[in-house]
């Protein structure tokens, strides 16, 4: 039995980046031994298990052959005699087919440590065709190691073109496309994931709706440069492009959270509020904060400026954005510590007593933002 560190792991620690999970292949063993060794297996036909210390995976030398369409379609061989190079040579790109023995020595038979180098994405083998999940994954490496340097090998692009007017990624079960979309938003720049899967006429099939074009793609620059948060990235995407109907049915088709979706929809209801430098009038904003609930979710209003101070984030009025902001946020707070008893005592009740709250509400708004 022999057992190798693999992957991503070998990949970052090569690249200088922290390492985050550890991955092994062990080689020339069988289920049984693990088992007997306490390692616990992870699905009932699946050669992988779990240490029963460190819980970190540790996975059968396995080769593969697809049965079927789609991402799970597959038939899985795992044997003592298989290789570690066969192992290795059904992963996707060379720069995860590498291997460390426990003695420290890299094992790398498809060349990748020369394409980490290189700065290059490149599959291993024709067999990447076989998986179209894959297409989703070098678009997710690619934005999160374009601030590296790194770009798609030619003829891995062209393969990813081929892939794609095969039409298998339509197969692709929502959930994944979702969850490799959710990774390339927390990237360092997750535009380049949407601009290569457009570049490949992949967006009709995974995120139908996203158009990725300019204005959309430089609006999720700017909000990838001002914030790190996945859901704000999300949220701008929206401000311009959809109606809430339409967001509702795309995030229930990809099965992405509520909280995205409700992120989504209060960008798109807001898009003049977000793209004005200028904020409203006081009966405008009343009416702003009515809209997103302020009065019962303040939280709503630190959303909807964090995505107004990201549209301006990069501009010479981002300091005009900032005061007006902060004074909001007094005035909103004062607004909603109004107490309605006193105008209750007045006598008011009903649409008399909606009607005199709103406006004292509105005079905050107009004294505090002058």
């Amino acid at each position: 039995m022999e057992v190798y560190l693999v992957g991503g792991a070998i990949r970052d620690k090569l690249l200088k980046l922290p390492v985050h999970e550890r991955d092994w292949v062990v080689v020339g063993a069988r289920s049984e031994e693990l088992l007997n060794q306490g390692f616990q297996q992870v699905g009932k036909d699946f050669p992988v298990f779990l240490h029963p210390d460190t819980h970190e995976e540790y996975a059968l030398a396995r080769t593969e052959r697809k049965s079927g369409r789609g991402h799970t379609e597959f038939t899985v061989y795992a044997s003592p005699e298989v290789t570690l190079e066969q192992d290795l040579a059904r992963r996707d790109l060379t720069i995860n087919a590498i291997a460390e023995s426990e003695d420290g020595t890299i094992i790398d038979p498809y060349k990748g440590v020369q394409d980490l180098e290189a700065r290059k994405l490149r599959h291993v083998s024709e067999a990447f065709t076989e998986d179209p999940l894959r297409v989703l994954r070098v678009a997710r490496f690619a934005a999160r190691f374009a601030h590296l340097g790194f770009s798609v090998a030619a003829e891995t692009q062209q393969l990813l073109q081929q892939m794609s007017e095969s039409e298998e990624l339509s197969h692709l079960v929502p959930e994944r496309v979702w969850r490799e979309w959710e990774k390339a938003l927390l990237s360092e720049t997750p535009s380049v994931f949407l601009n290569l899967l457009k570049s490949i006429d992949a967006l009709p099939q995974v995120l139908p709706g996203i158009t990725a074009g300019d204005s959309q793609l430089q609006r999720l620059n700017r909000t990838s440069a001002y914030s790190d948060s996945a859901i704000l990235r999300f949220a701008c995407l929206f401000v311009e492009q959809k109606t809430p109907d339409d967001i509702k049915q795309f995030c229930r088709r990809l099965a992405i959270p509520n909280h995205y979706r409700d992120a989504a929809t209060l960008a798109r209801n807001n898009e003049l509020f977000i793209t004005q430098a200028k904020l409203p009038e006081a009966e405008s904003l009343s009416a702003t904060l009515k809209q997103i609930d302020y009065w019962r979710r303040p939280e709503k209003l630190g959303q909807l400026l964090q995505l107004r101070e990201a549209e301006f984030s990069r501009s010479e009025q981002k300091t005009t954005i900032d005061k007006q902001h902060q004074k909001l946020r007094l005035a909103a707070e004062k607004a909603s510590a109004l107490s309605s008893q006193a105008l209750q005592q007045q006598g008011l009740t009903g649409k008399a007593l909606g009607n005199a709250l709103r406006e004292q509400r509105e005079q905050i708004l107009a004294e505090a933002l002058v």
